[in-house]
């Protein structure tokens, strides 16, 4: 079949007709085992998703766990090396423990800045003045462009000729001082991406907030007023309680996200490998390196990394968290 669409397509039809089948036989052996009609459906109509799980999730990350254990350069076979890529990791190679170093600094200082930034921009659009809605929509835009883009972009503002210095230059001359190389410098290449990182997060987490915010009670604001707590005690006692469930959202999320930082460090060139992430530093080591055991042992050593730091925010957010109806405990 020399025609590619014909053959993708063909390709197409032949599995939807061999998927219905399938699920028509889920069903007729579900029913065989007595199962109610409505079990046997369900469990026959979330048949595909389920496939799709175990092959493109479930079956990659066994898997990749025991490349870990290998030397594996994907054009042979996988050879078992045991620890040797752990080993490697973490006494020989020398631009492994600066990525964790960068990762972890990025995700410890953008996420704070973030959700305060976020927070307090959110306040202000939760206020009921004219044109409110514009400035929603307008804050939310960065949080739906694409991410290659965004990078592109702000390589571009963060240029020694860019937008950035542009605007800075009367304080350069004020200063009797250069412009700054942002991505250049190394010393300048994680401020740089912590100040990118402010871009999409204001407009995700802001509308995550705003929902929370609108959810407060005006009651209880009225009847702190009435007590004679000022705009300050209102918010820090009565208004961030109460939307604690919501802030814990946004810090679980934005510890993850951070820690899993890619696009824009991969679209921007730094110094000395400066700007390496541990995402990209696993996506050079198996995708330009064929390196896919050692990465696989990286990507191993992230993903336990962004738990433990999960499992602490978690723990540490008994102490902060608050839902509405749940009995403290003493």
């Amino acid at each position: 079949m020399s025609n590619p669409y014909v053959y993708t397509l063909v390709h197409w039809l032949v599995t939807g007709a061999a998927m219905l089948v399938l699920m028509l036989v889920v069903y007729a052996f579900l029913r065989a085992l007595k199962a109610r009609r409505a079990t046997a459906i369900g469990y026959a109509l979330i048949l595909p998703w389920l496939l799709g799980f175990l092959i493109w999730q479930v079956y990659p990350f066994v898997y990749s766990l025991y490349l870990a254990f290998t030397e594996y350069d994907v054009l042979t076979p996988p050879k078992w090396v045991g620890l040797a890529n752990f080993e490697r990791m973490f006494t020989r190679d020398i631009r492994f423990w600066p990525s964790v170093r960068l990762t972890v600094l990025y995700s410890v200082i953008s996420v704070p800045l973030g959700m305060i930034g976020a927070l307090g921009t959110a306040t202000l659009l939760a206020q009921d003045v004219k044109g409110v809605g514009f400035w929603r929509t307008l804050y939310y835009v960065p949080a739906v462009l694409p991410a290659a883009a965004t990078a592109l972009l702000w390589r571009w503002m963060f240029a020694r000729q860019g937008l950035i210095n542009t605007l800075l230059m009367p304080i350069y001359r004020l200063l009797g001082t250069e412009p700054l190389s942002w991505f250049s410098d190394e010393r300048l290449v994680l401020p740089s991406f912590i100040i990118m990182s402010f871009w999409g997060v204001f407009g995700a987490n802001t509308v995550i907030l705003l929902a929370a915010l609108k959810n407060v009670p005006k009651e209880l604001k009225e009847a702190a007023r009435v007590d004679g707590a000022g705009p300050w005690t209102v918010f820090s006692r009565i208004t961030v309680p109460m939307i604690s469930p919501a802030l814990f959202y946004v810090l679980i999320m934005g510890v993850i996200g951070a820690m899993q930082n890619f696009t824009a460090p991969l679209f921007i060139t730094t110094p000395g490998g400066a700007g390496t992430f541990l995402n990209v530093y696993v996506y050079q080591q198996g995708f330009t390196q064929f390196k896919m055991g050692y990465a696989s042992a990286v990507g191993w050593f992230l993903m336990v990394l962004i738990l433990l730091l999960t499992a602490l925010v978690w723990k540490w957010s008994a102490a902060y968290v608050y839902y509405e109806g749940e009995m403290r405990r003493s």
